[in-house]
């Protein structure tokens, strides 16, 4: 199992998730848990998200992450909606 870093950005973001909605955070623990199992299994993104995964949450959100094979950690890049997150980068 992969360790896991969340940037701070998408911690706060998650955890205030977390506090409002309940069946959200349920879903979110599950992909986490899914992503530290197996982080190669969600799709890879293209240019110029390059070298960050997604998994969508719900319908409408969609939580980034980067893998760091070398030290075996899944880092958590965001978490947003899905019109904003791919408009970042």
């Amino acid at each position: 199992m992969y360790g896991l870093f969340s940037r701070k950005s998408a911690e706060e973001k998650i955890q205030k998730v977390v506090k409002k909605d309940a069946k959200t955070a349920e879903i979110l623990d599950k992909k986490i848990s899914e992503i530290r199992q197996d982080p190669y299994k969600f799709k890879p993104l293209r240019v110029p998200m390059h070298g960050y995964r997604r998994v969508h949450i719900g319908k409408s959100y969609v939580l980034t992450y980067s893998i760091d094979e070398q030290n075996k950690i899944v880092i958590i890049e965001d978490y947003d909606h899905h019109d904003n997150v791919y408009r970042k980068k």
